[in-house]
């Protein structure tokens, strides 16, 4: 029984500091989630708090169900009017941005840290696509008025690119585990599985949800919890078919929300809540994994440079080559480019 009230007690009072530290967190402009982040690293094995964690899979499960929380609820903020006015470009951003993207810095990484070019593509695939957790906090709390067709771009971005990655990711490590292996006609298969069964099982299983939930009198704090567990339910199956489950939970939530007048503001409320915790939550347990003694030396430098090489150079190049059959302004671009979050996702 002390075992447990000690768990609570040490879980419990890192989420509390780390949402109290979040709420100054945009006076300073610091990203909340970057907050969480090192209030992780702060309380792990080498800072003040000593705390041991080095549960991968216990996080590797936390994190996707919390992204699936997470996507569903911004695709229930996402009016459909927005969504036909961004989608080809954020769908250009999602496909030809990301190989762009992850092409570029995997060159670059080949040529910086002297490794296989299939490892420097590797590790470009994961690092290429940007995080709905991120992406979604940040154009939230901007405190500013955003062009709502880049606001709409970049939202819907962050929904639908996880595919591209996941698959450059899977086929790369394919490649390094059997060499003889050729790039043919079942790695094409598997990309339009994971883009087609994702879009496919997404809509079909989304208007099945909000058809059950219109049906289901229940109260607003109820609804938003079985709007959550249908989601989950969602992303699980997609997965579980060899679909995109990031890509299937996020149009969940966009037939959900845009049904017979879409969803109440107290339902969004709810949500609102649930995906603050799901955030905080995964990127407390993400900082907690981190060992920063590890980091010191050619790992850290080599990092920095991959990143800013990737902020500066890859991103912006890859938006601008994606953007350009779409009539966006330079500095919206630049606003695009520079706001291509990376978070929980390549984690």
């Amino acid at each position: 029984m002390e075992s447990l009230n000690v768990f609570l007690l040490i879980g419990t009072g890192l989420m509390f500091v780390g949402l109290l530290l979040g709420t100054l967190s945009a006076r300073i402009g610091v990203p909340s989630l970057l907050v969480f982040l090192v209030v992780g690293m702060v309380a792990g094995e080498d800072g003040i708090g000593g705390i041991q964690f080095d549960d991968f899979s216990l996080a590797y499960v936390v994190s996707n169900i919390a992204l699936a929380i997470i996507l569903l609820d911004g695709g229930l903020r996402t009016r459909l009017t927005t969504f036909r006015l961004a989608l080809k470009p954020a769908l250009s951003l999602a496909t030809v941005g990301v190989m762009l993207s992850a092409s570029l810095v995997g060159a670059f990484a080949t040529w910086l840290m002297d490794v296989d070019w299939r490892l420097g593509l590797l590790l470009g695939g994961i690092i290429g696509s940007t995080d709905a957790a991120a992406v979604f906090n940040v154009v939230k709390g901007a405190g500013v008025t955003i062009n709502e067709r880049v606001a709409s771009t970049l939202e819907i971005e962050s929904g639908l690119n996880d595919p591209m990655a996941i698959f450059i990711t899977l086929m790369l490590v394919g490649v390094m585990m059997n060499p003889e292996v050729e790039f043919g006609w079942e790695m094409l298969i598997t990309l339009v599985q994971q883009f087609g069964l994702g879009a496919l099982m997404g809509l079909g299983l989304g208007a099945l949800l909000s058809e059950i939930l219109l049906r289901a009198r229940s109260n607003e704090g109820l609804h938003a919890l079985l709007l959550c567990s249908g989601g989950a339910m969602v992303f699980a199956t997609t997965n579980l078919a060899g679909g995109s489950g990031f890509l299937a939970v996020y149009l969940a939530g966009l037939v959900a929300g845009n049904r017979r007048g879409g969803t109440g503001d107290n339902v969004l409320r709810s949500m609102d809540s649930l995906a603050w915790l799901a955030q905080s939550g995964m990127f407390l347990m993400l900082g907690l994994l981190v060992t920063p003694s590890e980091l010191i030396g050619d790992s850290l430098i080599n990092a920095l440079l991959v990143a800013l090489f990737l902020m500066l150079v890859a991103r912006p190049l890859s938006v601008w080559i994606s953007l350009l059959p779409f009539r966006f302004k330079w500095r919206e671009k630049l606003f695009i480019s520079w706001t291509g979050l990376r978070g929980a996702v390549p984690i």
